[in-house]
């Protein structure tokens, strides 16, 4: 499978970014993507509207954010980003989200 670009965009002090970089590469060995995650550090809020950055953390595969209809929001802000599930508000996005963009986007 082809390289895709893969972000991760974050602040600094975000308690889940850490683990949601451990899960995105998780999920793209399991694939066997060869898969580089860049970081990218947002640190003010001129800087989260100039990434279209919905909180920390967001993942997006080849400009896509991972989590369904996210595409569609334009909140931009330097904060905690949750994310809505079945299960109720979580600070990282659902693996099958992960998996499901990931596996697109190689195809």
């Amino acid at each position: 499978m082809r390289p895709r670009r893969v972000e991760l965009l974050y602040f600094d002090g975000c308690r889940n970014y850490e683990r949601t970089h451990a899960l995105v590469e998780r999920v793209a060995a399991e694939l066997e993507l060869a898969s580089t995650i860049d970081l990218v550090e947002v640190d003010d809020p001129d800087a989260a509207v100039a990434h279209r950055f919905l909180g920390s953390p967001t993942v997006r595969v080849d400009g896509r954010d991972v989590e369904p209809g996210a595409d569609e929001r334009h909140e931009f802000v330097l904060a905690c980003r949750v994310y809505q599930t079945d299960a109720g508000p979580v600070g990282a996005p659902k693996e099958e989200w992960v998996r499901d963009t990931l596996t697109e986007a190689a195809e």
